[in-house]
């Protein structure tokens, strides 16, 4: 017999949420097999079988937090038991209490089918379910006592309350509790990944004095590079040449001219950061997570883009580990790629700068006295106020703006 323990979460992270069980009691396993998942602060991790056998308790529901060391589950030696058998299990009762022949067939049916609907609501003791399934129960309003199975578990409520209860006889009047929703309404618990984003952005913006400037870049020179390098550039590099490598080049080309905005603070000091480490902001079904491009400055932009899409990838198939989200020194979002026009970005701490990307679109602007159409992208720095003055932000965002409309420039200062 093993314990299947929750293993080493990685640095900071002392906790986490049962994702899902990807066996069930009674399965067999082999060793070195995925037979859960754990969802942390910033990524899943997988829970794998030390040795093989059954998995024989599951001691943890899904949706019950854990700590590094809990035991989870016991795999026992052997062979996988064979299905129980439903039906012959449900016939014994039946055959162990003979009817008593003094009464009535007829008289004794209804008897013995009332007190069978009765049995699992008066003893509710006898119902195994584990407190976080008794508490989707209560909040889904499921009777467990109603629920024909073993161990109940959460997927076993839902099928429940999709099966009408049979009314009863003298319903009691109950009161509504303020929390309940309305039959047009669905109640969807937050996975832990977006109660620590909820939790990480309030308490960012509670902790800086945030404060966002804006301008707009011209895009008119880094589409025109784009449309005659784009085809040698996937064909040479194996990649598309996308707007996140100019504007990973310019950022930095900015940070160092600008290097408190390539900061943080603790405590009375400023820890200001000679190295180049550009957090991706990637969109994904769990919610925003924000891989690292490491060493931004000695890469090239075929490196930049290849890793941008590496990590994205991983991102939304949540192969991400704890080493591709730490100790990014500044971040970029692009909320141009789902339609934005203008957005403030919320700092990602501790980190004291964030840029925002947004839509391109063809707008008429004064070109030498003339009025051209041109596509114009707003952009948006976000700074901590702290350490970082209204001047400096202001500059690093002309920066960003004179190296973006002038992309040569990138090649020196990016």
């Amino acid at each position: 017999m093993a314990e299947v323990k929750v293993p080493s979460l990685g640095e900071s992270i002392v906790e986490a949420t049962i994702g899902q069980w990807l066996k069930r009691e009674g399965d067999a396993v082999e060793s070195g097999e995925t037979i859960a998942e754990l969802e942390t602060d910033k990524v899943n991790v997988e829970v794998i079988a030390e040795q093989a056998g059954v998995l024989s308790s599951i001691l943890k529901q899904a949706g019950e937090m854990v700590g590094i060391g809990d035991v989870i589950a016991v795999i026992s030696e052997g062979a996988a038991a064979p299905a129980a058998q439903p039906q012959a299990s449900a016939a014994q009762p039946a055959q162990a209490a003979p009817a008593p022949a003094a009464q009535a067939p007829a008289q004794t049916a209804p008897v013995a089918q009332a007190s069978a609907q009765a049995v699992p609501s008066a003893a509710p003791s006898t119902v195994r379910a584990t407190p976080s399934v008794r508490r989707a129960a209560l909040e889904q309003g499921v009777d467990l006592g109603q629920v024909q199975t073993g161990r109940i578990e959460i997927a076993d409520l839902a099928r429940a309350a999709a099966v009408p209860s049979a009314p009863a006889s003298a319903p009691q009047p109950t009161a509504t509790p303020a929390s309940a929703v309305r039959p047009d309404e669905e109640r969807v618990r937050m996975s832990r990944r977006r109660v620590t984003i909820a939790k990480r952005l309030v308490e960012a913006q509670h902790t800086a004095a945030m404060l966002t400037t804006f301008n707009e870049v011209d895009m008119s020179a880094v589409m025109d590079v784009r449309k005659r390098r784009k085809d040698n550039f996937k064909e040479k590099y194996g990649v598309g040449l996308g707007f996140m490598s100019f504007f990973t080049k310019a950022v930095v080309g900015a940070l160092k001219q600008f290097p408190r905005l390539n900061a943080e603070i603790q405590g009375e000091d400023m820890i200001i950061k000679h190295h180049y480490d550009i957090g991706i902001a990637v969109a994904t079904e769990g919610g925003l997570v924000v891989p690292v491009v490491r060493n931004a400055d000695r890469l090239t932009f075929a490196d930049i883009e290849r890793e941008i899409a590496d990590l994205a990838v991983k991102a939304r198939s949540n192969k991400l580990g704890l080493e591709d989200l730490q100790g990014g020194t500044f971040t970029i979002t692009n909320g141009g790629t789902f339609g934005s026009l203008l957005s403030t970005p919320i700092l990602n701490a501790p980190q004291v700068g964030i840029l925002g990307m947004h839509n391109i679109v063809q707008r008429p602007v004064a070109v030498n006295g003339q009025v051209e159409i041109r596509p114009m992208m707003y952009i948006a720095l976000s700074y901590d106020h702290r350490i970082v003055d209204g001047s400096e932000a202001v500059r690093f965002l002309v920066a960003v703006k004179r190296m973006i409309e002038d992309p040569e420039s990138l090649l020196i200062e990016g």
